[in-house]
């Protein structure tokens, strides 16, 4: 289990499991946020906190909501957007692994997908290789 927070601690993230990997990935959106994102289904998480959601305007069908904490800023988590749960089902979200300590995270895996050049379906590119947090390079 994981018990993260922004900055302020107004927004609290709990997950059930530690993630399977994890992706810092290049794309315009994460690169933006900051974020490395851990994938679960939602019954896995619970979030506790009133966040602020925002959607790419430079993307016609976006299918995350980026969360954040409306007092610190800090970027939490994602949901689907209701189009997305419409297609997929509600079936996965993200979490923001940089609130949580690496020495947490022992043992993942951490991907470098290469979102500027995904076309948006099918397998990733990687920019680089994965590391293992925990294991010096």
């Amino acid at each position: 289990m994981l018990n993260l927070s922004c900055l302020c601690g107004r927004i609290r993230v709990e997950t059930k499991k530690k993630p399977d990997y994890i992706n810092e990935c290049n794309c315009k959106l994460c690169s933006k946020t900051g974020a490395r994102w851990g994938y679960f289904h939602p019954s896995e998480v619970r979030v506790e906190g009133s966040a602020k959601g925002y959607c790419r305007e430079d993307k016609d069908n976006p299918a995350a909501e980026i969360q954040f904490c409306p007092e610190c800023g800090s970027t939490t988590h994602w949901v689907l957007t209701a189009s997305a749960v419409s297609r997929f089902g509600n079936s996965l979200m993200g979490v923001n692994m940089r609130l949580a300590d690496e020495r947490d995270l022992a043992g993942i895996e951490l991907r470098y997908p290469d979102g500027q050049a995904w076309p948006g379906e099918g397998e990733f590119d990687y920019v680089r290789e994965a590391r293992i947090f925990g294991v010096e390079d």
